[in-house]
């Protein structure tokens, strides 16, 4: 009897443990890479470094050559990797300016968009105003807010859309195996970023420092926080897995404060909260138990791509 409550209290807690293992791993990666990255080649060779060494990493894992997928489906996985390419730049650019958490809490208003896109229900109406809400508390609108950069937000912003433009590409290709669509994808990634990197830092992202530690990033922000997301997905609901990924811009926040010494206002932390309350509750009140495997292998491909 003993045991099968000390399985029943493991399964419980592993999922949990794995996603704020992924998130946490996700800021450690993120914040070592604007500290010794951004430096030598910039947010755009960081970008470029990172993306690129995740995407050998992923190819030479899933090997994608060996059952290439159909010609449309080709299509909109090169869609899917524009997405994501630009989606990485744009976040990587906002961090020039921005602290960590509030970057990483504009972006999430992308798949916070997507989630809710659509609805009618009442209840649905609340997230989107905490959104709104904590979204007005961080942009630099109106007279006397907090000032952050206006580029930044900006970049945060288009990362946001980009975020939520793979997404909805990668539903469309929902039957094709998750790693095969996303190493495949990241390597267009990589196509659509490697000439911004090296158009900007040039043959410094080949030093063996840039590369050495671009690799530890690319397995720190990618690599096993995709590993430890696959580990929750494969036991929690969709519905939970969402709830525990909100968690990521307050855990993105406490490691730059601590890595980074970004210290944010009352008024943001406060914006962060309502923008992970908006995405826990869209998370929590969503339609029905029971999750196609389409819609399933989209959510499998949009956790692991890297943010």
């Amino acid at each position: 009897m003993s045991s099968q409550r000390s399985l029943a209290g493991t399964s419980l807690w592993f999922p949990f443990l794995a996603i704020l293992g992924a998130v946490g791993f996700l800021g450690i990666g993120t914040s070592w890479a604007k500290i010794a990255l951004f430096p030598l080649v910039g947010a755009q060779g960081t970008t470029a470094v990172r993306v690129g060494l995740s995407a050998v990493v992923l190819l030479l894992l899933w090997r994608p050559w060996r059952r290439l997928p159909g010609r449309a489906d080709l299509r909109v996985i090169a869609c899917y990797g524009a997405a994501l390419g630009i989606m990485n730049l744009a976040f990587y650019m906002s961090l020039r300016t921005l602290p960590f958490g509030v970057a990483v809490a504009i972006e999430f208003s992308g798949p916070l968009a997507v989630a809710l896109y659509g609805s009618r229900r009442p209840v649905d109406f609340v997230w989107v105003l905490l959104a709104v809400a904590g979204l007005a508390l961080l942009l630099p609108l109106g007279h006397g807010v907090a000032t952050l950069d206006p580029v930044g937000v900006g970049f945060a912003l288009l990362a946001a859309v980009c975020w939520a433009t793979y997404i909805v590409f990668g539903k469309r290709v929902g039957h094709v195996p998750a790693g095969l669509s996303v190493s495949m994808g990241l390597a267009v990634a990589a196509l659509v970023v490697l000439p911004v990197g090296v158009a900007h830092a040039g043959a410094a992202l080949l030093s063996l420092p840039v590369l050495g530690i671009g690799l530890c990033v690319a397995i720190l922000s990618s690599a096993v926080p995709i590993s430890l997301e696959m580990l929750a997905l494969q036991r929690l609901p969709k519905q939970a897995f969402g709830i525990m990924i909100s968690m990521e811009p307050a855990v993105a926040a406490l490691v730059a404060l601590g890595l980074l010494g970004e210290r944010l206002s009352v008024g943001q932390w406060a914006a962060i909260g309502l923008i992970m309350a908006a995405s826990m509750g869209s998370a929590a009140t969503a339609r029905g138990t029971a999750v196609p495997r389409q819609a399933r292998q989209a959510a499998d491909a949009a956790a692991m791509a890297p943010r």
